[in-house]
């Protein structure tokens, strides 16, 4: 119990710190001081930038990590396997490309973005769980076919950047992983949706816990397990395709978060859920202003850090896979 609280109040504060140095640093550089007087008073012109332009993207950032790490999280519990995350499995790119394919062909349909990348993440989802099952789920079926769906939802929303149209460069957002120049409307939109799925992550936490023991064994302590199935899942679709149509393609941090929060925190999704949802947002924040700090002016975008990191810890998941199993 001990390590679980000390392990809340340590990410608690990361976060705190982080939000006070993306907020501070960077082209326009100010202390804690004077944020804080500028944005209560509203006369200082440096911090009425940086509220404009530097907090949406901070409050984007959260949410985002927020929203994948959580998503990470229900996927593992429905598939039973620490391998299934949004962005390795297709979920985020069925979403983007949806998004391209409506908006292309309905320009004026543009603010409903988030409804057609769930509708993407959904379609995704549901390709991979059918695929990946035979006689049960396979962490490394699951891993193989996910790469499989990726590949071909990226490939066909790719395709749509060469057509030069202006519904196409503006969609083409939600298929980047850049957090420059967003608004507080993007920020609302966050705020909804993604606050939406947190909330309803919570309420599935217990059916989370009981998806760990054997169907069977589910089926006799009452669960409902098909229907428990479909709700966690289209809550984690949720999660991940609001974060793709405002933060854009992210991978990895389903991947990386939820195995490091249960060596912290334990299995019990109660605290693992809330435990996930603020080390997601710690990563993207902080993936996000080492992008824009480092080399500054030049920004590296959030999603090639994930990828730097998450590619090792991939090949890592998947021997230590191999290993559990036996092979």
């Amino acid at each position: 119990m001990n390590k679980t609280i000390w392990s809340l109040l340590a990410v608690i504060l990361l976060l705190v710190v982080m939000v006070i140095v993306s907020a501070t640093t960077g082209s326009i550089k100010v202390g804690g001081f004077e944020l804080i007087q500028g944005l209560v008073t509203g006369a200082n012109k440096k911090v009425e930038v940086i509220r404009d332009l530097r907090l949406p993207r901070i409050i984007v950032a959260l949410f985002v990590g927020a929203a994948l790490a959580v998503s990470g999280v229900l996927l593992q519990a429905v598939m039973r396997s620490s391998l299934a995350d949004a962005g390795v499995i297709g979920i985020s790119s069925g979403a983007g490309f949806v998004s391209i394919l409506m908006v292309s062909l309905f320009p004026s349909l543009f603010f409903w973005l988030p409804f057609f990348a769930f509708m993407g993440g959904a379609l995704a989802c549901f390709l991979v769980y059918s695929f990946s099952w035979k006689s049960g789920l396979s962490p490394i079926r699951i891993i193989l076919v996910g790469i499989a769906i990726n590949a071909m939802f990226t490939g066909l929303g790719q395709s749509f950047n060469y057509r030069g149209s202006y519904a196409v460069t503006s969609v083409n957002q939600a298929t980047t992983s850049t957090f420059p120049l967003k608004t507080w409307s993007d920020v609302e939109v966050m705020l909804i949706y993604g606050t939406a799925g947190l909330v309803l992550s919570l309420l599935l936490c217990s059916w989370c816990n009981v998806l760990a023991l054997q169907d069977k064994s589910a089926r006799n302590v009452g669960l409902p397990v098909a229907r428990a199935r479909l709700l966690i899942s289209a809550v984690a679709v949720l999660l991940a395709a609001v974060a793709t149509a405002i933060g854009g393609l992210i991978a990895f941090v389903g991947l990386l978060v939820p195995p490091i929060a249960r060596l912290l925190v334990g299995s019990d999704h109660k605290v693992l859920i809330p435990f996930s949802a603020l080390a997601g947002a710690l990563l993207i924040l902080t993936a996000d202003t080492l992008g824009r700090t480092v080399l500054a002016p030049a920004e590296i975008p959030a999603s090639i850090i994930m990828m730097v990191i998450g590619g090792p810890f991939l090949i890592f998941l998947l021997r230590k896979s191999d290993r559990v199993h036996g092979h």
